[in-house]
């Protein structure tokens, strides 16, 4: 039975507080580490470069291209590519090493995340989502996606794992307010240059309660106590932004 090998993939920028402990989780279980930088201006490449010397500094075409360009890169049978806020807990890394070592099957694997948000770790509403960070390389590609790409790999069998994959997304609570708004504001021009109506500012108002009900009842956020609220607002009011922004993008053509 041959061994896998495994390449790790990052995109990053200005994430000298988070990519140390990223990398650190993943650094056991690498082959190599693929480090794509487009353009820090604090210490996060001089702390890539006590993981790996494949750092490579670009501009900036999107999220989708970007991490393509990291995908081009990799030479591992399989690739794990994770964003500088995620971490590997020991268990997850273990699996995913022992996954490898049994010559599986699979095209990919799917593990659930763990947002981890002002001090508490969420596991309902949206953090209970299933996401595909481990692919085998032969046959996959990113969308070119400017935001919310999607990896796209060879038809197969894909399997859950069983431990979760730590998020650790927002910093502090004005990070959450330029995330919800920076994302807004891509979803809702990434929509009108497709084309999408959108219902206008009342369409907006029902996504937002719709919304706000899928992660607060239906996913059951409320079990995360008033972190859950807060995330379940802030999903909602994210929702209503994008497709205002869409809204007045339509408008002002």
């Amino acid at each position: 039975m041959r061994i896998m090998t495994l390449s790790v993939t990052v995109i990053v920028k200005n994430e000298e507080d988070r990519i140390a402990d990223c990398l650190s989780s993943v650094a056991a279980i690498a082959d190599e580490i693929i480090i794509l930088d487009s353009g820090s201006d604090d210490r996060t490449v001089e702390i890539c470069k006590q993981f790996t010397d494949k750092i490579f500094i670009t501009d900036w075409p999107g999220f989708g291209i970007q991490k393509q360009r990291a995908l081009d890169k990799a030479v591992g049978d399989w690739v794990l590519a994770i964003d500088a806020d995620e971490r590997l807990t020991p268990e997850l890394a273990d699996e995913i090493k022992a996954a490898l070592d049994n010559d599986p099957v699979e095209v990919a694997f799917k593990t659930k995340w763990a947002v981890v948000l002002f001090g508490k770790q969420l596991n309902y509403g949206r953090s209970s989502r299933y996401v595909t960070r481990l692919f085998r390389r032969e046959g996959a590609r990113f969308t070119e996606d400017f935001v919310h790409e999607k990896i796209i790999f060879s038809e197969g069998k894909v399997r859950k794992l069983k431990n979760r994959l730590l998020h650790y997304s927002i910093r502090d609570y004005e990070h959450l307010l330029y995330k919800n708004r920076l994302y807004a504001w891509l979803g809702g021009k990434k929509r009108y240059e497709a084309g999408v109506m959108g219902g206008g500012l009342f369409g907006a108002s029902v996504r937002a309660v719709l919304v706000f009900f899928q992660v607060y009842i239906l996913r059951r956020g409320f079990l995360d106590g008033s972190v859950g609220f807060l995330m379940a607002v802030m999903y909602s009011q994210a929702a209503f932004n994008k497709y205002a922004a869409l809204w007045s993008l339509r408008r002002k053509s």
